[in-house]
């Protein structure tokens, strides 16, 4: 079942995905199989080896494919009605089954789903091969020039609260920029406190790395619980504070004037430094207040985000911002040696520019806002007031609670069993938080399945009563 929709206007490297998506789902699906060359590939589509790698990373990224050194690239077995373990890890088992055929996968948070600026995309980088021809692009392990530069003047807001071009650095993904911060501060063996709910991929992130994760839940009125937090920062030895810019996600919390100027003087107070998630900075439906890091010392700050929320796949790369540890930052960028596509990276900051970004992103949080009223709707008659929520203010995805105590993990499985895809609270902790909780898109317009869905859903969570 797929809700995504077609695309009208692709990149090369969108149409080698697709191809290899219907190619996986064609092969053996009882065992791995090895799949095409890049350079088999290369000549049977008529496009550059650069081109099928750069589809290759992205399905690897999505758990469809694996690589095998000087073997090439696999396919994970995707049997539409083999069982999902229960005993396995419960966010290994959202990912595999968000790949397999014909899954309704209603757990992300995608807000590019409504809004997309491929065509004027490609139409930038067709200008602009013309004008950087590839033998003559130098290699920047910190991004392009252009890229950095349109960034550092966006997050300039003051005189005292401006950026350089060298202070920012654009990876990959946002996975990498992430991991590339963990070395450079030093992680390994911290205290780090970070906003619960929080999402999954940093929570992953910072326990491989062996850091110690304390998680400072939102209170049940939405509202931070500063005195938890003061008391925290008094009697562990925290190295860092991650919080949110501008909205709390998945939940939606946001902080008022007075609560993020409090948020700044206990870490001033306490030489904390603070780690600030921007991804969805940008889109909340109404014209958000000031973002935390407007409040904070800049010298105790970093920023992180992407543009993949805004612009969709087809700008999967993460960037950073930072005053501080240049030299660690450039050595780390340097010894990843991203390979990234220049001309791609040229194109994005031609949109910045130009004001063609901000116009498309007035349209995508209109189509947020509707979608979101939509789909409300569509809660309160499917779901009879099985759960309760706030309405979003911002991103692609409503926070769920059940009203009546429930095993989510139930509801989980037997949403698998009907080909519908959720995604669990109690994978936005790591110390077994909001297990009553769960995170659904709200970005399918007028897809006839998605009242099955949730009608299926209700009924999961009647099953499922613990009381």
């Amino acid at each position: 079942m797929n809700l995504r929709g077609e695309r009208q206007v692709d990149f090369a490297y969108q149409a080698v995905y697709r191809y290899m998506i219907n190619l996986i789902n064609e092969v053996s699906r009882e065992t791995p199989v090895k799949l095409p060359s890049l350079r088999q590939l290369s000549t049977r589509m008529n496009v550059s080896i650069s081109t099928i790698q750069y589809a290759y990373s992205l399905l690897e990224k999505e758990g469809r494919v694996y690589s095998v050194a000087k073997s090439g690239y696999f396919a994970w077995p995707v049997a539409a009605n083999a069982p999902l373990m229960a005993g396995t890890d419960l966010l290994e088992r959202l990912y595999t089954a968000a790949r397999r055929p014909a899954m309704v996968v209603l757990s992300g948070d995608e807000p590019a789903l409504l809004g997309s600026l491929d065509g004027a995309l490609l139409a930038l980088e067709r200008q602009l091969v013309r004008r950087y021809p590839h033998h003559l692009q130098p290699s920047q392990p910190c991004g392009v020039w252009e890229l950095r530069a349109a960034l550092a003047a966006r997050y300039t807001s003051s005189p005292t609260r401006c950026w350089q071009a060298d202070e920012v650095y654009v990876g990959a993904d946002l996975q990498g920029v992430l991991g590339i911060l963990i070395d450079a501060l030093g992680l390994k063996g911290t205290v780090v406190v970070v906003e619960s709910p929080c999402d999954y991929l940093v929570l992953r992130l910072l326990q491989a790395a062996g850091v110690r994760v304390i998680e400072w839940p939102w209170r049940a009125d939405g509202r931070p619980d500063l005195a938890t937090l003061e008391h925290l920062l008094r009697h562990e030895p925290v190295h860092l504070v991650l919080l949110s810019s501008v909205v709390s996600m998945p939940s939606g919390n946001t902080m008022t004037e007075p609560e993020r100027l409090h948020v700044a003087r206990l870490l001033d107070q306490h030489g904390c430094w603070l780690l600030e998630n921007d991804t969805f900075g940008d889109l909340s439906f109404a014209p958000p207040g000031p973002a935390l890091r407007s409040r904070v010392n800049p010298e105790r700050l970093i920023v992180f985000s992407s543009f993949e929320k805004v612009l969709g796949p087809e700008a999967p790369f993460g960037y950073l911002l930072a005053r501080q540890m240049s030299s660690e930052l450039q050595r780390q960028f340097l010894l990843r040696s991203f390979r990234l596509s220049a001309i791609r990276q040229r194109a994005i900051a031609r949109l910045y520019e130009s004001g063609r970004f901000d116009q498309h992103l007035q349209t995508l949080r209109q189509r947020l806002h509707e979608q979101a009223h939509a789909m409300s709707h569509r809660l309160d008659v499917r779901l009879q007031g099985r759960v309760h929520y706030r309405m979003p203010v911002a991103g692609a995805s409503f926070w769920l609670q059940s009203t009546a105590p429930v095993d989510m993990r139930l509801v989980f499985q037997r949403m698998l069993a009907q080909q519908v895809v959720i995604a669990p609270g109690e994978l936005f902790s790591l110390s077994g938080l909001h297990h009553q909780h769960m995170r659904l898109s709200h970005t399918f317009s007028g897809h006839p399945n998605l009242d099955i869905a949730l009608d299926t859903l209700a009924q999961s969570l009647r099953q499922a009563q613990t009381e």
